[in-house]
């Protein structure tokens, strides 16, 4: 049976980019991967913009065309001075308005104004406004003194920490962007930041991306109340989605998922419990590399499942389906969420490459795979599909048949009558073990009276034997009969007589 099943096979060129660069793609990316992703999306903006301007200069046009047109309509006509007083503060207004529209479709590049310099030791403490109150939990706190004490042994540490700081405080300024333009906003941060050190460090990879991993865990520990799950998008009702879908599909089975895994072995036991408890986990972090950090650990306890399982190691078409099956038992909170805050959020490097990024990008089809499982996914046919999901049958339960059956209301009552005839059954044999119980208590007591017959039948049949152990003569004296003992010794004869009282007369 197991070997008519299909499973679920997912070729490894479809984690990679579309673009065929080599790295890892991302569903949120449309299969391309962030460094692809941005430049697409990069060139879209671009054109937006081009778009945008030439509608405002046409606007502009427009506006001055028309104000032009009744300028000279108010030149030919007598002047009356309230008059020209009016035009003229009606001139600035539409001047003022047609500066707006041209202002509106220009990209920003305010910031808010810069702090004055403070020594780099001190750089820590929480500003009086109410939007840096907001960061200065006990986790903020505790992420800028480790930030801090990161970059002291750094040249360029007090610069690094100025342009994070600035940057982290100029994002409150802009919640009310979407997500989309807010990590924009961090992933060119992160680019640019990246660049200067790549020349700072003279090509020193690890050092470079120590540094950048420092940095998100600052910058993100600060902007997690921010930046995750934000107002202007859908996250939230993505989340409930995804977790009404995993509840409807609790009735999945090991068998259906072709997952080789045996959970009847502890060791094997215990590695599932554990990467359920770790991709649970993950909605406990803020920073994007703990995050990915437990994915990380969830994917490695599957493997050792699967290794011990199989007794050989684990494949990619043995890892997907294992997985599916650990997100539908754990049902994670807020899985949309975390998966866009990594993909917004992540330092791009570590989602391109490396083994971060190959669980990451499984973990991203896995939930593809449950929001888009059906029947055929599990070789079931439609209308055992549908009676699973409505919960009016199960994988565990005997297939109802006829049409009638199908209702709600009629499974609800054969299960009623299914438990009464259960319930009945216990009964029928609660009295036969009782009338069991009686019959052997019946027989105890006869066999019991009978063996009582039997000994009393014995000891009447053969009565035991008595005799006068001494005998009284008629002259009062007692005469000791002799002991059968007594009388096979034959020592007895040797033996003195025995000693008679003497009467001495006085």
């Amino acid at each position: 049976m197991m070997s008519q099943r299909r499973g679920i096979h997912l070729d490894q060129s479809e984690l990679l980019c579309k673009k065929g660069c080599g790295f890892y793609g991302n569903t949120a990316w449309q299969g391309l991967c962030s460094k692809c992703w941005r430049e697409e999306n990069q060139r879209e903006r671009q054109k937006q913009i081009q778009e945008d301007w030439a509608l405002a200069e046409r606007l502009q046009r427009e506006e001055e065309e028309a104000y032009a047109s009744r300028h000279q309509k108010a030149q030919s006509q007598p002047t009356i001075t309230p008059l020209n007083k009016f035009e003229e503060r009606k001139t600035k207004e539409k001047s003022s308005k047609v500066n707006t529209v041209t202002k509106f479709f220009i990209p920003s590049t305010k910031t808010p104004p810069k702090k004055d310099a403070v020594p780099f030791d001190t750089q820590s403490s929480p500003s009086p406004s109410s939007s840096s109150s907001r960061h200065s939990s006990v986790d903020s706190d505790h992420a800028t003194r480790e930030f801090i004490d990161f970059l002291k042994p750094l040249k360029s540490g007090r610069e690094i920490f100025k342009q994070c700081r600035a940057f982290t405080e100029s994002m409150v300024y802009k919640r009310d962007m979407g997500a989309d333009e807010l990590s924009e906003c961090v992933q060119d941060f992160y680019q640019n930041l990246s660049e200067r050190l790549q020349t700072q460090f003279k090509g020193s990879t690890d050092h470079v991306e120590s540094v950048m991993d420092e940095v998100e865990k600052y910058m993100m520990t600060r902007l997690y109340k921010e930046v995750f799950c934000p107002e202007t998008t859908d996250d939230e009702k993505k989340d409930l989605a995804i977790q009404k879908r995993i509840r409807a599909l609790h009735w999945v089975t090991i068998e259906m998922l072709c997952v080789p895994v045996d959970e009847e072995i502890p060791e094997v036991s215990d590695s599932v419990v554990k990467a359920i408890t770790d991709v649970i986990e993950m909605d406990s972090k803020r920073v994007p590399k703990d995050k990915l950090a437990c994915i990380t650990r969830c994917s490695k306890h599957i493997f050792n499942a699967i290794k011990v399982s199989k007794k050989e190691a684990a494949s990619a078409d043995d890892f997907l389906p294992t997985l599916i099956y650990i997100v539908l038992k754990a049902n994670p909170p807020r899985l949309q969420s975390n998966i866009q805050y990594i993909t917004r959020f992540c330092n791009p490097s570590r989602l391109m490459t490396g083994e971060d990024g190959y669980y990451f990008t499984n973990l991203c089809c896995a939930v593809a795979f449950i929001e888009k499982l059906d029947g055929q996914s599990l070789n079931l046919s439609s209308e055992e599909f549908e009676l699973y999901m409505s919960g009016q049958a199960s994988p565990h339960w005997p297939q109802a048949t006829g049409a009638s059956s199908c209702s709600p209301g009629n499974t609800a009552l054969n299960q009623v009558h299914k438990r009464l005839d259960l319930l009945t059954g216990l009964g029928e044999r609660q009295e036969r073990v009782m009338e069991k119980a009686r019959q052997l208590e019946s027989d105890l007591i006869d066999w019991t009276d009978e063996v009582e017959q039997k000994v009393q039948s014995v000891l009447e049949s053969y009565p035991p034997e008595t005799q006068n152990p001494t005998a009284t003569t008629a002259s009062g004296t007692t005469s000791t009969a002799s002991s059968a003992i007594d009388s096979d010794n034959i020592e007895n004869e040797l033996l003195p007589p025995p000693l008679q009282p003497q009467v001495f007369a006085g």
